[in-house]
């Protein structure tokens, strides 16, 4: 069944059309992913998906009622309300039926307080009619699974309190993408989702959509997530919007040998004209010919032109030799941070050698871009010290540096200004980040993200120093961009520390990992993989005390269930008293209690024994890191047992908590029903 079908639909802005005569249709369960560079019109024909813009021509026709969840790039997030108020209130209808409960429940009143029998009776069926449909809301779109989102997307328990309001823009958007997946809506249109994420958060929100029984079209500049969440890819191609089956990876391949085919014939083709105009040439004037000629003159009318594939202008370039720095170019010893009393880095000590590919991972907020401030120098530490080996230069490219350009100067006169390049050096390096001709002269204000965040990057290519420390360097980037990036830097001769949610980024470039989690950074000598594994549903600090290494598989499945019908619940007539009526009420509720509570108390317990064993494993893992304890063999030897042993436990209690977990929720189920 098609959920949109978008017909003939044409789109520009100004002279420029971003989309001609498209024909695309999107069935339920689809799973798309929309492709393309960045100012080509993905966003825009998301919003003509989303029912927020009109086409210029054509038509984009939905279901009748579909449930459409839209995450743009950008939102304007409004306060007002708790984080978690705001996610419960995002599915709609719940307001109208906590009104109608309410006039329900002041009809009842009136009728008992007139003491009108057959009013009564009426009010109470009522009530109940609408007290099971509340039940039955409730049973689809609980809390449960609303704190079990906001948790599987970094939230702590002391964050659901908090009005919406106070959060920062990239925490605004994950609590409406929580309000998002929380709807469940047949349709998920995402542009760009993984943004604001964290690598951990992006693995359990990648989970989440693999179990997600909808449909969706996808905008990410992550290869690897894209490629493990679609299976058609739609492409904003130079010759028009072409549709490939398959993920990413089999969209290069199709494409590739497309191209291939396509100029094979046109090859052939080229060689059977040449053909053709040598024998009309050859023999146009000789009588006997003619009629041979003529079949060739109408042959030759007949040949149509092979349409090859068009090339999509890319970035290439790469970063000059950097002047080679000290065998150690940067060492912390003792660093601290603070802001007011919350201290975000305490006693760090870490060592940079020559050459070093380093990944700052850890959860958002732990410090990451903290500690790359530090170390460019950008924010004043409140103890320690940093030293920067001999000729150490450095160059910095931060989130914000895109977003806090000039609006006001040209392309051509922002990046002239970080270094003593010509302008025609200049408008040559600017040609490699896609800006030719007049682009140069457009002011900064009319660009889009993408566009400042090339010129950002075009800036630092003039003098990037021999230690690169990026924060973020592919947000506002297309994937082909993105990709291009990692190639330039993997052939950067310095050293470079970088911030990254990108897996395919952090998997091309980086050689060590820095964790930075509770004050402190570790180390990590292990792949990006395992890091991923050892720190897949880790809570945060304060997280709600459920099991989070749910929050990767089970609870995903769960939260993401498809949406059961609204039923009207029949509740029978009160049987002759009010008095009797509430002694049948107490029954159920006590008979619903002995039933649930047994089960609920298992829960609990199950939820406190794994937070427990948790909460050792963390204190082993501070253990482990030191590099004292490998010089105690029987100490190591005796926690590395133990760490094996809890790990044990934990998977056993896991798998005990999912049972009695879904055991619980069927029988609530079977008891509301």
């Amino acid at each position: 069944m098609s959920l949109v079908v978008v017909e003939s639909v044409s789109l520009a802005f100004g002279k420029k059309e971003l989309i001609a005569g498209l024909d695309l249709r999107i069935a339920a369960g689809d799973r798309v992913g929309l492709i393309g560079p960045n100012g080509s019109g993905k966003s825009s024909l998301m919003r003509l998906l989303a029912g927020e813009m009109r086409p210029d021509a054509g038509a984009v026709r939905t279901r009748k009622q579909l449930r459409v969840g839209y995450l743009p790039q950008d939102l304007d997030v409004a306060g007002g309300r708790t984080l978690l108020a705001s996610v419960l209130a995002a599915v709609p209808g719940r307001a109208e039926l906590d009104a109608e409960c309410k006039r329900a429940e002041a009809e009842f009143a009136a009728a008992e307080a007139e003491a009108d029998e057959p009013r009564i009776l009426a009010a109470a069926e009522w009530l109940g009619e609408v007290h099971g449909r509340v039940a039955t809301f409730e049973q689809d779109y609980s809390e449960h699974e609303a704190r079990r989102i906001l948790a599987g997307l970094g939230f702590s328990t002391r964050d659901e309190g908090r009005d919406l309001g106070e959060f920062s823009g990239g925490w605004k958007m994950r609590g409406a993408l929580a309000g998002l997946l929380f709807q469940r809506p047949e349709l998920l249109l995402l542009d760009e989702p993984t943004n604001h994420l964290d690598l951990p958060t992006v693995a359990w929100f990648g989970e989440f959509l693999r179990a997600y029984p909808h449909g969706f079209v996808l905008i990410c500049h992550d290869r690897e997530f894209l490629d493990e969440q679609i299976e058609r890819v739609v492409s904003l191609e130079p010759e028009g919007v072409r549709q490939y089956r398959g993920d990413y990876e089999a969209y290069l391949r199709q494409r590739a040998e497309e191209e291939v085919v396509l100029a094979n014939q046109a090859k052939n083709l080229a060689r059977e004209r040449e053909k053709a105009e040598q024998f009309i040439e050859r023999f146009r004037a000789q009588a006997n010919k003619a009629r041979a000629v003529q079949s060739r003159v109408k042959q030759l009318a007949k040949m149509d032109e092979v349409q090859t594939l068009q090339q999509r202008e890319t970035l290439r370039f790469r970063f000059p030799p950097a002047e080679r720095s000290g065998g150690e170019p940067i060492r912390t010893l003792g660093l601290r941070k603070a802001y007011g009393e919350h201290v975000v880095l305490r006693d760090v000590a870490v060592r940079v050698a020559r050459g070093d590919r380093i990944a700052i991972l850890g959860v958002n907020g732990a410090g990451k871009t903290t500690l790359l401030k530090l170390l460019a120098g950008e924010l004043r530490a409140d103890g320690g010290e940093i030293t920067l080996g001999h000729k150490t230069k450095l160059g910095y490219y931060a989130q914000h540096h895109a977003d806090t350009l000039d609006p006001r100067r040209t392309v051509l006169e922002t990046v002239a200004q970080g270094g003593e390049l010509s302008n025609t050096r200049v408008r040559t390096l600017l040609g490699a980040f896609l800006f030719h001709d007049e682009d140069v002269d457009k002011p900064i204000g009319v660009l889009s993200g993408g566009e400042r965040a090339r010129v950002a990057l075009a800036r630092l290519l003039v003098d990037p120093g021999n230690v690169l420390l990026m924060d973020e360097p592919t947000n506002h980037l297309d994937l082909a961009s993105s990709e291009a990036l990692a190639d330039a830097l993997a052939t950067f001769d310095g050293t470079i520390i970088f911030v990254s949610h990108n897996r395919s980024f952090v998997r091309r470039l980086a050689t060590r990992i820095w964790n930075v989690e509770g004050g402190g950074v570790e180390v990590y000598p292990g792949t990006l993989d395992e890091y991923l594994d050892r720190h897949r549903g880790k809570p945060t600090e304060g997280r709600a005390a459920k099991p989070t290494s749910q929050a990767a598989t089970p609870a995903a499945a769960v939260a993401s269930a498809p949406a059961r019908p609204v039923a009207a619940a029949a509740t029978p007539r009160p049987a002759g008293t009010d008095r009797a009526r509430r002694r049948a009420e107490a029954e159920g509720r006590n008979e619903r209690a002995r039933l649930l509570g047994p089960l609920r108390t298992r829960v609990r317990e199950l939820e406190a024994e794994i937070e427990r064993l948790e909460k050792a494993q963390r204190e082993r893992n501070l253990d482990l890191a030191r590099p004292e304890t490998y010089a105690d063999a029987p100490r190591r030897n005796a926690l590395l047992t133990e760490y094996q042993r809890d790990a044990d436990a934990i998977a056993s209690a896991t798998e005990a908590w999912e049972l009695a977990q879904a055991e619980l929720e069927a029988l609530q189920a079977s008891l509301t029903s």
